[in-house]
């Protein structure tokens, strides 16, 4: 097999054999088959090729075929041209050099009387035009009066076109009625006209050098239309103003501007749509909340501008654009380019006095409600009201809720504070990546790293912590809920007086792990159930089939189902115990014993678990601290707190 290295070597051989190639004789039904063979086997495109007609044969009253021979050969190519050069890998298709020869042009055939000689031009046809005839060209030579010419000469010429003047003949001049040209300059020399009269009998043309330089003896020496001025020397228009010449307009240069990577108006609102085309109107996305070394902003500079000039020569000038002061704002800096604007910290990035700032403080001025929109910001928030309910505010630093927490979502991954309390609700949570303070937290999920502390009180949540949850104040108290924490539960009271509300206390435990376990273990049970239920009947049908030696299809089928999905569950089941053993012994490692306090009184009813040890409160205890001594939970006098918070929340 050949292999992609083999196949580029091979084809990288063949280009240079075919570069190699200098000239080929082809031939073709047509002029176009007979080129496009040609171009394929020089590998070249047509507009680098050249070639000459060496035969041409029409069928007559349809006997024989129509035959076009033609040598062809490789042109040569110099930067004035303005080609692309060759690529190695440019492929050229038969079909698509045809098409450049689809536009049908016939040939044609030029005079000009010159003080040395009559001058002839014959141009070959394109696609199926028509060439030019030997009696073309004598009738063209007779337009002119010219009857001393070189016979031989013109059918060659006729024969082998060279898109080139070539001298065929003498005739007698006569100055007198040579070609009359006129120049004009308008328009404040931004427009150069000639106008030329035709020349009579024994007058001479103007060759194309000749019309250069009587537009440079009149001062027109910029902005000439070459290509336009060539083809006039061929065929003039007389007697008309023709424009041979524009002046170029100067381009005044860009002033310096500033591409923004952010929104730069912050009011406009870009509400949250879902898939079913329902609007959210709490996601209004008003902060631009950007990372550390994010580009926020590039500046160009101001551009140069590109003179201009008349037809003869004088410059116009350009005006360069202007360069805008620019000075970076607070927590941003140029990089090393010197253009481009990065961001120093996390946090909503603004314009201020006309500066790209970065801020790393969010303030909400008041409530977070509709107004606001959910609150979303790489830093810290401060809300001077409360959090509606409904709505969240998530922040990568501290949040600080002067007002309340109603039933709202709030997540940080550094500190929470709030003023007044947290009323919470079911699927709503408050989550610190450090430490909580709150004047009062009810019927709220709450999770923290490190301490959570309230001063009021607790009522029927759930609280974790990997630290401390501490109750201090004048009516700090612990009723109902589950709270659960590493190192210490301490409050004024726990538990209620009339006992009807159940409170849990779990210390000497990782929350997050202890969670982790309870979850596991309940998969367990649920694995195991419907494992039973299905060795039960796995049991059933291998039992009628070793009685009956068979089973029906469906049956068997069934079976197989049940074995393939008893199999599925045992592997889960040993993964869920690997697991539960993982979280077990991360548990049990767990150095900090806990303790639970309460400085005033710990209600019946209240049931505090200390690592693996459970007890029941079934008497008042005043002042006292549970803690684990030999397994067993002991009571002892209340021990004070030692978390060393200090008071955040209330007032």
């Amino acid at each position: 097999m050949i292999g992609f290295a083999d196949l580029q070597a091979a084809v990288k051989e063949r280009l240079e054999i075919d570069s190699a190639i200098q000239s080929v004789e082809t031939e073709g039904s047509t002029l176009e088959a007979a080129v496009s063979e040609a171009a394929v086997i020089l590998g070249i495109p047509i507009r680098y090729m050249e070639y000459e007609i060496l035969e041409k044969q029409s069928s007559f009253l349809g006997l024989g075929k129509d035959l076009c021979k033609i040598r062809a050969y490789r042109r040569e190519v110099s930067s004035a041209d303005d080609e692309e050069p060759l690529e190695e890998n440019e492929i050229f298709d038969e079909h698509e050099s045809a098409e450049l020869l689809l536009e049908d042009t016939d040939g044609d055939v030029f005079v000009q009387c010159r003080r040395d000689g009559v001058y002839m031009k014959v141009t070959e046809p394109t696609g199926e035009g028509e060439p030019v005839t030997k009696s073309m060209a004598i009738h063209a030579l007779s337009k002119r009066d010219i009857s001393s010419f070189d016979m031989n000469v013109v059918e060659d010429l006729v024969k082998y076109p060279k898109n080139d003047y070539v001298r065929v003949g003498n005739f007698r001049n006569l100055s007198f009625n040579d070609t009359v040209v006129g120049v004009e300059i308008t328009d404040q020399e931004t427009k150069a006209f000639l106008k030329v009269s035709a020349p009579k009998t024994g007058g001479c043309d103007f060759t194309y050098e000749e019309y250069l330089q009587i537009l440079h003896n009149n001062g027109v020496t910029s902005g000439i239309k070459e290509d336009f001025l060539k083809s006039f020397a061929n065929r003039p228009i007389y007697k008309e103003r023709v424009c041979v010449a524009t002046a170029k307009k100067p381009v005044d240069g860009l002033n310096s501007y500033v591409e923004y990577f952010f929104e730069t108006e912050p009011n406009r609102l870009q509400l949250a749509e879902s898939v079913d085309g329902k609007v959210d109107f709490k996601e209004l996305n008003m902060i631009q909340n950007v990372f550390k070394d994010q580009k926020l902003a590039v500046i160009y500079p101001a551009e140069k501008g590109e003179a201009g000039y008349t037809v003869t020569g004088k410059i116009l000038p350009a005006h360069d654009g202007k360069e805008i002061q620019f000075a970076p704002g607070k927590n941003v800096h140029f990089a090393a380019d010197n253009v481009t604007i990065l961001a120093d910290i996390n946090g909503q990035v603004i314009i201020s006095n006309g500066k790209i700032n970065v801020e790393a403080v969010y303030i909400v001025e008041g409530a977070v409600n509709l107004k606001t929109g959910n609150i979303l910001f790489l830093g810290n928030v401060i809300v001077r009201g409360n959090v509606e309910e409904g709505f969240s505010v998530k922040a990568s630093g501290n949040i600080e809720v002067q007002g309340m927490v109603d039933k709202a979502t709030i997540a940080a991954e550094g500190d929470i504070i709030v003023r007044q309390g947290i009323a919470g609700k079911k699927g709503e949570s408050i989550t610190s990546g450090r430490s909580i303070w709150a004047r009062f937290i009810e019927n709220a999920t709450v999770s923290a790293v490190s301490t959570v502390v309230v001063s009021d009180g607790i009522l029927n949540s759930v609280i974790d912590s990997e630290s401390r949850i501490v109750c201090q104040g004048k009516r700090a108290a612990i009723i109902g809920g589950v709270l659960r924490a590493t190192e210490e539960i301490s409050a004024k009271s726990i538990g209620s007086p009339s006992g009807n509300t159940e409170t849990i206390c779990e210390v000497g435990i990782d929350p997050k792990k202890k969670i982790l376990l309870d979850s596991l273990v309940e998969k367990k049970t649920k694995l195991m159930t419907s494992l039973d239920s299905i060795n039960l009947n796995l049991k059933t049908l291998i039992s009628i089939k070793q009685q009956r030696r068979s089973l029906t299809e469906d049956k068997e089928k069934y079976l197989e189902e049940l074995t393939e999905e008893g199999r599925k569950l045992t592997d889960e089941l040993k993964t869920i115990n690997d697991e539960i053993e993982e979280v077990t012994l991360v548990l049990r490692n767990i150095s900090v014993n806990g303790r639970v306090s309460a400085s005033s009184k710990i209600y019946p009813g209240v049931i505090i678990n200390i690592r693996d040890a459970k007890y029941r409160v079934t008497n008042d205890f005043k002042a006292s601290t549970f803690i684990l001594e030999n397994g067993l939970i002991r009571v002892v006098s209340y021990v004070e707190s030692n978390s060393g918070t200090r008071q955040k929340a209330g007032k």
